[in-house]
């Protein structure tokens, strides 16, 4: 599996999910500056999360006219499979791989701690490790993590089940009080109408530590070598 990590100006997570991406597959990804034009023959491509020039504008806005992205952005249309991660989520929401937006959290404040989050959807490559409603604990680290979307477009995302993670309690409830950035439907996670373009806010490369003792992002990334390799 060859895999590319984006780095942008403000990229704050690039070396973790790289050193994920090591552990799980024991191959080194290949860090692609933002500047370059065409991407190297890769199997997978992962935005990650950070401030990406200072979040100004709208998070994600500016990164997502980088030049890397035009290929990005072709490739994707092709098959490539896309993992956005937080600020990643931002940047693909912003370049139209991906439908709504993340906007402020509804506390007005940055968030960072570790959440629970059920699986929704495991019969995709980027979830087929986990089980079909399995809780899990995942860190969030964001100021911008509510995503939001009119009714029509939440319809089809519901409808056409591309809703892979939602925020939860501890049981898997799904309630308001799960909810940690006010996220419609408790939205944690989407993908793409065909299937091979990701975006979460909840960081999995910051729960493959043996450090902290958070494994439950490995299976993503596992899921995700088992399809490509």
């Amino acid at each position: 599996m060859k895999a590319s990590v984006i780095v942008f100006p403000g990229s704050n997570c690039d070396r973790d999910v790289a050193v994920s991406i090591k552990k799980i597959t024991n191959l080194d990804p290949i860090m692609v500056w933002h500047k370059e034009t065409t991407l190297p023959k890769s199997d997978l491509v992962i935005i990650p999360g950070g401030f990406t020039f200072g979040d100004y504008l709208r998070c994600g806005s500016i990164a997502a006219n980088s030049p890397i992205m035009i290929d990005i952005i072709k490739k994707a249309k092709k098959g490539l499979p896309i993992l956005g991660i937080c600020n990643g989520f931002q940047i693909l929401t912003e370049s139209g791989l991906l439908p709504g937006t993340l906007i402020k959290n509804d506390c007005l404040s940055f968030i960072c701690k570790i959440v629970s989050i059920r699986v929704e959807n495991n019969q995709t490559s980027f979830s087929n490790k986990y089980k079909k409603n399995e809780i899990i604990n995942i860190p969030i680290a964001h100021n911008e993590g509510n995503f939001f979307a009119d009714n029509d477009t939440l319809k089809k995302i519901e409808d056409a089940n591309q809703i892979i993670f939602r925020y939860c309690n501890v049981n898997g409830e799904i309630n308001n009080s799960s909810n940690p950035n006010g996220s419609i439907k408790n939205i944690a996670g989407i993908i793409n109408e065909n299937g091979n373009v990701l975006g979460m806010m909840p960081h999995p490369e910051r729960a493959t530590c043996n450090i902290t003792k958070l494994y439950d992002g490995e299976n993503l990334f596992k899921s995700l070598a088992e399809s490509l390799f």
